[in-house]
């Protein structure tokens, strides 16, 4: 009995050992498997680390320890170098080679901030001066906005570098009194400066990574803070960067829906058909009939639409119009006579306006 409860326990104390030497789980942290893309850890880390962050999570103790281990497991897995070292030997072989706590800063240099103001910012004397924002327009595709994507951007950002002298800076508008006699004052604005070290500006080139959600709508923006235009006594602007939708060649959208056109031939607006359409992700949507499809028919395909960008689980209506190809060769009176003997319709024309109700 004793010898089965020692072996228990040094198997426990070995299992132990083990986890610790092999350091944190990275997957595990990102909530991804081993198989996982890099498209898949980068929004599994912007997902997470919108939900982690220590400003949104005040009460939880652990909220930091969480949001750094979130950090480093991005830090790892984005790297394919990091990655496979870290699949072969775990992270303590990345310590040991120095590829860990190189200053890498995910949050900063993959998202700005994310535009989080979680914590109130007090009363404040005087607004802090600030760079214009800087906004763009980001064309992206419909396939894009279906299936999300991430869009890589780099920005020459103008950063301030410390130079030779001084100058007046945080100029602001003081009251004073001035003595004019005995008894008599007079109070007057005056131009405050103070004498600041001077500065340069100088472009550097940064890389910053928008995420393009599914559903996402023409107009909706991303901003990165602080990545607009200096301000020499102040804050810089923001970077704010606007979806645009190109043009595309199949699907038209209208809100969560899509519409396209299909041309099909006499014989199968007759006949009937069956055809494959191929989605924005590839999928195949396939369309049949067997009635009689006329010119301007319409079919509905529920959930073949855009996915909705506050639930993606939800998708709008794929609405296809018919257009027939009528055949442009003569007929002889042969055919003719047994066009008119299958279709066994009258010549009774109609006469109206047709522009009635506009």
């Amino acid at each position: 009995m004793k010898t089965t409860i020692s072996c228990a326990i040094f198997i426990n104390l070995l299992l132990s050992l083990t986890l610790v030497t092999a350091g944190r789980d990275f997957y595990r942290i990102l909530g991804i498997t081993k198989s996982a893309s890099l498209h898949d850890i980068k929004k599994s880390y912007r997902k997470l680390a919108k939900e982690l962050h220590p400003d949104k999570n005040k009460d939880d103790p652990e909220s930091l320890q969480k949001f750094q281990d979130l950090g480093a497991a991005y830090e790892v897995l984005s790297d394919e170098e990091k990655r496979k070292k870290y699949d072969r030997c775990g992270e303590e072989c990345l310590q040991k080679d120095g590829m860990m706590d190189s200053g890498f800063d995910p949050f900063a240099s993959f998202f700005g901030d994310f535009g989080f103001h979680f914590g109130g910012g007090g009363d404040q004397q005087h607004e802090t001066p600030r760079g214009a924002n800087i906004v763009m327009n980001i064309h992206v595709t419909l396939e894009d906005l279906y299936s999300g994507t991430f869009v890589e951007i780099t920005r020459n950002k103008p950063v301030m570098k410390p130079a030779k002298g001084t100058r007046r800076c945080n100029c602001r508008q003081e009251m004073v009194t001035k003595t004019l006699g005995p008894g008599r004052f007079q109070m007057m604005q005056q131009t405050v400066c103070d004498e600041c070290p001077n500065v340069k500006l100088v472009n550097e080139e940064r890389i910053l990574e928008m995420e393009v959600e599914p559903g996402m709508v023409d107009g909706q923006e991303t901003r990165f803070t602080a990545e607009g235009e200096p301000h020499m006594d102040g804050d810089p602007g923001d970077l704010i960067l606007k979806i645009k939708t190109q043009p595309h060649p199949i699907f038209e959208r209208k809100d969560d829906d899509l519409y396209t056109n299909i041309t099909i031939s006499l014989q199968d607006a007759l006949s009937g058909f069956v055809i494959d359409l191929k989605h924005l992700d590839g999928h195949i949507v396939t369309i049949s009939r067997d009635k009689i499809t006329w010119p301007g028919a319409k079919i509905r395909k529920k959930g073949e639409g855009m996915p909705n960008y506050d639930n993606n689980n939800l998708q709008g209506t794929l609405y296809i119009t018919f257009d027939v190809d009528f055949p442009k060769q003569e007929l002889s009176d042969e055919d003719k006579a047994a066009i008119k003997k299958i279709l066994s319709q009258s010549s009774n024309n109609k006469v109206y306006n047709g522009l009635r109700g506009y």
